[in-house]
C-alpha cells in the first residue's frame, strides 16, 4: 500500500502536489530577468496571455491598464505573458512588445518574456494554471484569476471582457483588505 501511494505521488503533475501553487514558479520578465512569482503571494493576480496584433488587443489592454490603475499594485496585479502561438499575433521581440505596450497603452503592470501557454511546450506556470482550472488557452487573452494563496479561482476566455471579470477580482481584493484591517 505504501509503495502504491508513493508511486501515485510521483505520477501526479506538480500542480496537484500539495506544496505547489502559481506563486511557487519562477518566470523571466520582459527584460530577461528571472523573477520568482512568490513576490505576488498575498495579492490577487489576473494572469493573461497577451498579443500585440490581435483583434482583442486594444480593448483588452485598455481595460487591463484601467483595472491595474483602479485596484493598484498593493493588493492586485495584472501579470501579462506575451504569446505568439495563436495566429502568430505576437511576432516581435520582448523589447518590441514592451515598447508597444508601454507607448500605446501606458501599461504599468508586470510584463513577462514571450512564452508558449498551451500544448506540450507550455511554460510550467501556465501548465499549473491549465491543470488547476481544467481550461487551456486556445487563443489570445485568456484570463486566470489567482488568489492570494496562489490557487486558481476561475478562468475566462478572450470573449469574456475584463469588465465581466472585474467583480470577481474586486471581491477577492476586498477580502484581503478586510482581513488586514482585522489584523490591526
Amino acid at each position: 500500500m505504501y509503495l502504491a501511494v508513493c508511486l501515485l505521488m510521483l505520477l501526479l503533475p506538480p500542480s496537484l502536489q500539495k506544496d505547489r501553487d502559481f506563486y511557487t514558479y519562477k518566470v523571466v520578465n520582459i527584460r530577461g530577468k528571472l523573477v520568482s512569482l512568490e513576490k505576488y503571494r498575498g495579492s490577487v493576480s489576473l494572469v493573461v496571455n497577451v498579443a500585440s496584433e490581435c483583434g482583442f488587443t486594444d480593448a483588452h489592454y485598455k481595460a487591463l491598464q484601467q483595472l491595474q490603475r483602479d485596484l493598484g499594485s498593493s493588493h492586485f496585479n495584472v501579470l501579462a505573458f506575451p504569446c505568439n502561438q495563436f495566429g502568430q499575433q505576437e511576432p516581435g521581440s520582448d523589447r518590441d512588445i514592451e515598447s508597444f505596450v508601454r507607448n500605446n497603452y501606458r501599461a504599468s503592470f508586470p510584463m513577462f518574456s514571450k512564452i508558449a501557454v498551451s500544448g506540450t511546450g507550455a511554460n510550467a506556470a501556465f501548465k499549473y494554471l491549465i491543470e488547476s482550472s481544467l481550461k487551456e488557452p486556445d487563443w489570445n487573452f485568456w484570463k486566470y484569476l489567482v488568489g492570494p494563496d496562489g490557487k486558481v479561482v476561475k478562468a475566462w476566455g478572450p470573449m469574456d471582457s475584463v469588465e465581466e471579470v472585474k467583480p470577481h477580482i474586486t471581491e477577492l481584493v476586498r477580502k484581503i483588505i478586510l482581513k488586514k484591517k482585522e489584523e490591526l
